[in-house]
């Protein structure tokens, strides 16, 4: 591809790079095309089992290029769609995905960030929503996923005001799972993701599907949607595989049936 890298280890774990370094890693026509399509092909593989998204260089995505004119062709609204579809692509993956925040984070860099089931921020990584100091109001699903991980005031501070928030102030807000020295943050994030890729792919995906829909269910609604989750996970081959891996003292081997 031309404006990001994709990785995979033997275990599952697939790392996707923006790698328009030079740019901070501002998304482009050619990159929201490319987001796409990896999202997609995640989304279908059966052998990745976790993603990491993360930027080049020392940045991880400053948001779209305002300076790419492809981006005017065609009409406003038909080219939000685009980008609304995939932010749904990126919400839709049924495994873990995790955000690797190696630097600033801005606009619909900081969204994609948040669209990520956790994200995991260097100690020199700056986040913010941008868009007002563009003329633009928020987009890239910022609106849905603000408010849901910090509230609605805070959300209207940070969409407002576009304030460059350090990673520790991300962290006290709610917006990032984690907060580790920039040297560490490649260690980490490699431990956790073998250890989702590790994990119950069925169940991992069930949990997030119903995490994911929450806001959007009643107390009812949420127990029937876990007894037929569990119901699901109780009659598959890796929940037999872990109860024999407990009783003989060893650690399970999912294989996602």
């Amino acid at each position: 591809m031309e404006t990001v890298r994709l990785d995979r280890t033997d275990s599952g774990v697939v790392t996707l790079t923006l790698n328009r370094p030079e740019k901070k890693n501002a998304i482009n026509a050619t990159m929201f095309d490319e987001l796409h399509a990896v999202f997609r092909e995640v989304n279908d593989s059966p052998t990745d089992r976790v993603l990491v998204i993360t930027g080049a260089g020392d940045g991880f995505c400053s948001g779209a290029d305002l300076s790419d004119r492809s981006r005017d062709a065609g009409h406003p609204l038909a080219r939000l769609h685009h980008v609304g579809d995939i932010a749904l692509a990126l919400h839709r993956i049924p495994k873990p995905v995790i955000a690797k925040v190696n630097g600033v984070a801005a606009g619909a860099g900081m969204n994609l960030a948040l669209g990520c089931d956790l994200i995991v921020a260097s100690d020199t990584a700056r986040f913010t929503e941008i868009f007002a100091k563009r003329g633009l109001s928020i987009d890239f699903g910022g609106s849905w996923l603000l408010p849901r991980l910090i509230g609605m005031h805070r959300a209207k501070e940070l969409a407002f005001f576009a304030d460059i928030i350090s990673a520790k102030d991300a962290a006290e807000l709610g917006l990032v799972n984690r907060v580790v020295p920039a040297a560490e943050l490649d260690r980490f994030v490699a431990d956790w993701a073998d250890r989702l890729a590790a994990g119950p792919p069925i169940a991992l995906a069930l949990a997030k599907r119903l995490l994911s829909n929450s806001f959007a269910v009643s107390m009812d609604e949420a127990l029937e949607a876990e007894g037929m989750a569990q119901s699901v996970n109780l009659r598959s081959e890796d929940a037999a595989e872990a109860i024999e891996a407990f009783l003989g003292k060893r650690e399970p081997k999912f294989r996602g049936r």
